[in-house]
């Protein structure tokens, strides 16, 4: 059994202003979006649709504000809307805590659109570049999550060998390190076969797709092994499922949609010429 190390959350100070791990965090993942997302737009098939680099850093500005905006009203309306219905002058107050990955894909959709519509590029075209370079930033925001140790796991055989006790859980329970394993399911494994996948040309929504698909699973799975919050106990949810099971269900089934609809409409176009 092994206890959280503690890291102090303070990564460095640099002129007597700290600079927390949570926050570099922040910027490993913008920096690793910036630098996959111009191996994306350097690729032929991308370059040939007038992708550049001016574009992707646009696309850094846009999905950021719709990380923080999204993030936090999914966090106050999809977990707290009775409470900051009560105390609406917290709704803005992000440095007390509180942001939704769910809360946060809607308003990188909503701002991914608005580029598009700007820039005049398909939405789902937008979608199948953003969607490679999302994983390594959500694996950088879970390895931030480990170093808080917050959003432990739930209790775990105390046999195992990786069982881990979080002091900020006010108890001595052995808990799965459940920050890791979305570390590795929804950041280094979804990487991977994303980035494999999007090696070569798709039809347009396949890649945007199986990211849903990829993501939808990886929580949907690790949700098992990760502590619900404690305004929100499984006793209280349909089918004791957690809001975060709830939350990826509808991803899979649109992501799954998605690459049917993909691939038939590729089916469709290339059959067209041979029809006329």
């Amino acid at each position: 059994m092994l206890v959280h190390p503690q890291f102090d959350p303070v990564a460095i100070n640099i002129f007597g202003w700290p600079i927390h791990w949570y926050g570099l965090m922040y910027l490993t993942a913008f920096g690793l979006f910036l630098w996959l997302g111009n191996r994306m737009v350097r690729k032929p098939w991308n370059a040939a649709r007038g992708w550049t680099r001016r574009d992707i850093d646009d696309l850094l500005f846009y999905g950021v504000l719709g990380v923080v905006l999204g993030g936090r009203l999914g966090y106050v309306f999809f977990y707290k809307p009775a409470y900051y219905l009560s105390h609406p002058g917290e709704i803005l107050a992000v440095w007390q805590g509180g942001m939704s990955f769910h809360g946060g894909l809607l308003g990188v959709i909503v701002a991914l659109a608005f580029f598009a519509w700007r820039r005049g590029f398909n939405f789902l075209e937008v979608g199948d570049i953003v969607a490679p370079c999302v994983p390594t930033g959500l694996a950088a925001g879970r390895l931030g999550n480990f170093i808080n140790g917050e959003l432990w796991g739930r209790a775990a055989d105390p046999g195992l060998p990786w069982a881990m006790v979080f002091p900020q859980a006010n108890d001595a329970v052995p808990r799965h390190p459940s920050q890791l394993y979305q570390f590795l399911g929804e950041g280094v494994l979804l990487f991977i076969v994303l980035w494999l996948f999007a090696r070569k040309p798709r039809p347009m929504a396949a890649v945007s797709g199986l990211f849903l698909v990829g993501y939808g699973v990886a929580r949907f799975v690790v949700e098992y092994f990760r502590e619900p919050d404690s305004f929100l106990t499984l006793d209280k949810q349909p089918l004791h499922l957690s809001q975060g099971q709830w939350l990826s269900a509808p991803m899979i089934v649109i992501g799954i949609l998605m690459m049917l609809w993909a691939y038939r409409r590729a089916a469709r176009l290339q059959a067209s010429p041979a029809t006329r």
